[in-house]
C-alpha cells in the first residue's frame, strides 16, 4: 500500500519554523499521531537543521507512555510496518518528517 498523503509535503524547514503553532502541532500530528508529542516539538522550535529536528522528535517519541506509543500506530494501519516498536515508530515518524520537509529549501509555493 502506499503512504498516506499528508497536507503539509516539501514544506521546508525554514517554512516549518515559521509556521504558527497550530499549523506546526498539525504538520507533525500528520507525522505521529499523538498531539501531545506534536505541541512538545513545537515548543523547541526554531530547529537549526533536519538532524536537530529528527532527534528532538526520536526523544520525544521515546517519552511516550506504552499507550501512546499503541494509540500512534492506529491511523498508520494501512502502511507497512514489521513490529509496534518504538524503533519502527521513530523510523516511520522520521520518513514522514522528511516528506513534510522536502529539500533543504522546500518546494516553491505557488
Amino acid at each position: 500500500m502506499r503512504p498516506r498523503t499528508v497536507m503539509h509535503t516539501g514544506i521546508g524547514l525554514d517554512r516549518f519554523n515559521e509556521l504558527s503553532r497550530a499549523r506546526a502541532v498539525h504538520a507533525l500530528f500528520e507525522c505521529c499521531s499523538n498531539v501531545t508529542w506534536a505541541e512538545k516539538l513545537v515548543e523547541l522550535r526554531p530547529f537549526a537543521d533536519h538532524a536537530a529536528l529528527f532527534t528532538a522528535a526520536e526523544a520525544g517519541l521515546s517519552a511516550l507512555s506504552a499507550a501512546d506509543l499503541e494509540r500512534a500506530f492506529e491511523p498508520l494501519a494501512p502502511e507497512p510496518f514489521s513490529e509496534r516498536t518504538l524503533a519502527e515508530l521513530c523510523r516511520m515518524t522520521h520518513e514522514r518528517i522528511d516528506r513534510m520537509l522536502g529539500p533543504a529549501a522546500g518546494f516553491p509555493e505557488y
